[in-house]
């Protein structure tokens, strides 16, 4: 088996990706010496090279790469390099135009920018194939070489290609998966609207078509899309397991629930030797420290809990926002460093030099145009320090609270049309409840709702419309051992071909939640309800209300007006060791705040009302110690509690009793066992 940590990284991974193909060879020197100052480990490369590796179909040139590897390992960097299938070049395009994709309104795109590919194409998998192994039988054993990095960031910006040929793929998957055109329609339920199939020949993906398709065929198309990319990267990672014995492949994952909802990330996460991820703050107006740590926290739990790595964030400033603001002095440090306490063996950039040239020019870099007399460069080489003064955390594991259930094939179904309120999206459920976890200082691994759960004393559900029924039983059983579930509204009503469950809603899920919900009533936009509780005491929501009937099930809030006026609003359901939380309704931040606290106390976890707003306090464990970050996102000079005495690794002083994190500041502190 392959290992799962860069070969011959002995600290954490510090560096991005390099592109000194669009550089003058004389530039080149200058790099890794400049490398060198900054502390970099390692370094991406290849990434969009497939054009001058293959100038010409069978024709290789890699004496420039021969250079740029022999450069690095002279210099002492590690690297990451890349299959370059992201990018097949132009005179491919030419031989197979039937290689790029097709669009659902059936549009074929044209080449020109990056990850135009039909990942149906079997012209396009043998072409794949052909670089990829000639890369691995030139460089297996070249001294350099750390890990391989396939492709990049699949499913962006396309995932799902319409063509006719995709079309013949996607019959051969539906015989694979259901084996009878029968099994479909009973799947797709085509007797509605008249869409039954006498073969699996007269199916076509789900094109554009003059009302809302079929949702079971979306959804499978979604499916055999993620499928079929997933397929191309096992092939490609095979070709270097087998040429290459021992070397750790990946493929930089887009975990972020607002960058890539292409892709079954926990799927994929089985498929790779070592999970990485890339991050870039979305500035829209929310808290972007804490969609940081959420998509940190989901990329560990991709991670099955192991070691994963950042593989691409920004030093400053992106390029393809809206509007795209700088980061503040000591914010990349600090971005850096919260995504190393919640599980990453290193912190890589997009990228090394800045481009002057391309759609990315304006986007940072770790050496910006502005070169080394620079406040970012000057903050690189810091964090090149710091990062290198937390080898001795290698391996170990960041230290769970409590869990929140996600399904991307959920949120797939749930995203399909005429769904009963277009104010309901299941991305900002989950990120509701996840700030107000991150708000109670409670670390979050992610879980899908089949997993074993055992391991957390609380479990959330913000947005869980496609419950299986082996989830279902999942849930009854955590509870019933003694654990603390919290389901919100809109969940548990679909199986996995979107078929509503047999019975009331919430139908997977009544069991376990002790309730059915006879209908639901959606809000108008704007307009609020109250819920109130035995003691008068009052909350807010929005959005949508229910007619819940409890089954056993206590009432906690009730509705004090709306449609479900004096109905259940908020129950609790007692069952075997454990209990059950239905949110029937979409709290406001003050509301869904009380509710989990009180689940919180449900689950004997305890209050942390002596940490700070806004200062993460993170742990990581193994068996090299454990250690403490303190991630402070405030203006303002701060101190955090400390159980025992122990060595912050950034400064070098022994602390005890409080650790004092200074304004916008990172603090490490290896404890005393």
């Amino acid at each position: 088996m392959p290992d799962t940590a860069p070969q011959g990284l002995r600290r954490l991974a510090f560096g991005g990706d390099y592109n000194p193909e669009q550089w003058p060879e004389s530039v080149w020197q200058e790099d890794v010496q400049l490398m060198r100052e900054a502390g970099v480990t390692m370094v991406s490369v290849g990434i969009f090279s497939w054009a001058l590796l293959e100038p010409e179909p069978g024709a290789h040139d890699f004496g420039w790469l021969d250079r740029v590897l022999d450069l690095l390992h002279e210099h002492g960097i590690r690297a990451d390099l890349a299959t370059p299938t992201v990018a097949p070049p132009a005179w491919f395009y030419r031989a197979h135009p039937e290689a790029l994709p097709v669009s659902r309104e059936g549009v074929r795109l044209a080449f020109g920018s990056r990850g135009a590919i039909c990942h149906s194409s079997a012209a396009y998998r043998e072409a794949a194939a052909r670089i990829t192994t000639a890369l691995a039988r030139r460089y297996a054993g070249h001294p350099a070489l750390a890990m391989w990095h396939v492709h990049n960031e699949y499913g962006v910006p396309v995932s799902a290609c319409y063509c006719d040929n995709c079309a013949r793929h996607f019959r051969r998957w539906l015989a694979d998966r259901y084996r009878t055109v029968d099994a479909v329609n009973e799947a797709w339920g085509t007797a509605f609207w008249g869409q039954r199939y006498s073969s699996l020949e007269q199916i076509d993906p789900p094109r554009l078509t003059p009302t809302v398709g079929n949702p079971a065929q979306q959804l499978d198309y979604r499916r055999f899309a993620d499928a079929t990319m997933r397929e191309n990267f096992v092939s490609e990672r095979d070709i270097l397991h087998r040429l290459a014995p021992g070397v750790p492949v990946t493929t930089n994952f887009m975990t972020a629930l607002s960058q890539c909802d292409s892709v079954d990330y926990w799927a994929w996460g089985r498929d790779v030797d070592l999970v990485s991820n890339d991050h870039y703050l979305i500035t829209d107006g929310r808290r972007t420290h804490v969609n940081l740590a959420m998509a940190a926290d989901l990329t560990r739990s991709v991670a099955g809990g192991a070691p994963w790595l950042l593989l691409e964030h920004s030093t400053s400033g992106v390029n393809w926002q809206p509007r795209n603001p700088a980061k503040r002095p000591g914010e990349m440090a600090r971005n850096s460093l919260a995504h190393v306490a919640r599980g990453s063996e290193g912190a890589m950039f997009f990228q090394w030099r800045q481009s002057r040239r391309g759609a990315e020019k304006f986007h940072s870099s770790m050496l910006p145009h502005a070169g080394t007399d620079s406040r970012i460069w000057r903050e690189v080489v810091r964090l090149g320090a710091d990062i290198d003064a937390l080898a001795a955390l290698r391996g170990t594991r960041t230290v769970p609270d409590a869990a929140m259930l996600w399904d991307w094939q959920s949120w797939w179904a749930q995203t399909l049309e005429w769904r009963p309120s277009a104010d309901h999206d299941a991305r900002e459920r989950a990120d509701s409840f996840y700030e107000t976890l991150y708000d109670r200082h409670l670390t979050v691994d992610f879980a899908h709702p089949e997993a074993d759960l055992s391991a957390y004393p609380l479990v959330v559900a913000p947005a869980l419309y496609l419950t299986t029924q082996d989830a279902g039983a999942n849930l009854r059983r955590y509870v019933e051992n003694g654990g603390t579930l919290v389901v919100s509204y809109f969940s548990g009503i679909v199986d996995e071909h979107d078929a509503v469950h047999p019975g009331a809603y919430p139908g997977a899920l009544r069991d376990v939640l002790g309730l059915t919900v006879e209908e639901w009533s959606p809000l108008g936009a704007a307009e609020t309800v109250a819920l109130t509780d035995a003691s008068g005491a009052r909350l807010t929501a929005d959005v949508w209300t229910e007619f819940v009937v409890p089954h056993g099930a206590e009432t906690v809030w009730s509705y004090a007006d709306g449609p479900a006026e004096g109905r259940p609003a908020v129950t609790r359901h007692r069952l075997g060791r454990g209990t059950a939380w239905y949110v029937s309704s979409r709290l406001d931040p003050a509301a869904l705040d009380t509710v989990l606290g009180a689940a919180c106390e449900d689950a004997d976890l305890p209050p942390r009302g002596e940490l700070p707003h806004d200062v993460e306090v993170v742990r990581r464990a193994g068996d090299g110690g454990d250690f403490l970050f303190a991630v402070n996102h405030t203006a303002h000079d701060t101190k955090v509690p400390l159980e025992t005495s122990g060595t912050e690794l950034l400064t070098g002083e022994h602390t005890a009793g409080q650790l004092t994190v200074p304004a916008g500041g990172v603090r490490v502190v290896r404890l005393d066992r």
